[in-house]
């Protein structure tokens, strides 16, 4: 169990940005940076587009009772632009993880979304019974792929016609990085 009050904080210096928890104070940035079609295309349907206030208003709610899984806020020049989440399986999946991230776009191309990665990636290795890290990317987001490749993640599989987005059936591609014993 993850206590959202005692959830990390971890810099990311080489590219001037931190993870940090969400707070009810995020809610006009994650307006902001969440509220944007290019963002939205690349994300499952639960993330909703148009993003409004009170989008933003549940999605804080729900992070301030969460206490499975581990969500932080991507922070550069003080605001939430971003996101980096953890999602812990159970069963018989109970040592494996599903991480998900987003970034606004005026932050793109400048290496946060792989640093955050990495970052989250090496905590979660260090501090939970996890041996086994993925991911899945929507064929169509090269740009995605590439935070993946360079934060570690290996391709494992394409996902032949594995998900529906704006009405198109499309491939998506697994990633894994694997926790070196």
């Amino acid at each position: 169990m993850i206590d959202p009050l005692l959830a990390p904080t971890l810099e990311l210096p080489q590219v001037q940005a931190r993870l940090r928890p969400w707070s009810f104070a995020d809610a006009p940035a994650l307006v902001e940076y969440a509220n944007d079609q290019r963002v939205a295309q690349n994300l499952r349907d639960t993330f909703p587009y148009p993003y409004t206030k009170q989008d933003a208003e549940f999605y804080l709610c729900l992070m301030a009772d969460q206490q499975r899984d581990l969500h932080l806020a991507i922070e550069a020049d003080g605001k939430a632009v971003g996101s980096v989440g953890v999602h812990f399986k159970t069963d018989v999946r109970r040592r494996s993880a599903e991480v998900g991230y987003w970034l606004g776009q005026p932050y793109w191309g400048r290496g946060i979304a792989t640093a955050g990665v990495q970052v989250v990636s090496d905590y979660v290795f260090a501090h939970f019974d996890v041996c086994r890290l993925y991911a899945v990317v929507f064929e169509t987001n090269p740009a995605s792929a590439r935070v993946l490749e360079k934060a570690g993640y290996e391709l494992e599989a394409v996902m032949r016609k594995s998900v529906v987005k704006n009405s198109q059936t499309l491939n998506s591609l697994l990633y894994a990085k694997i926790k070196e014993e």
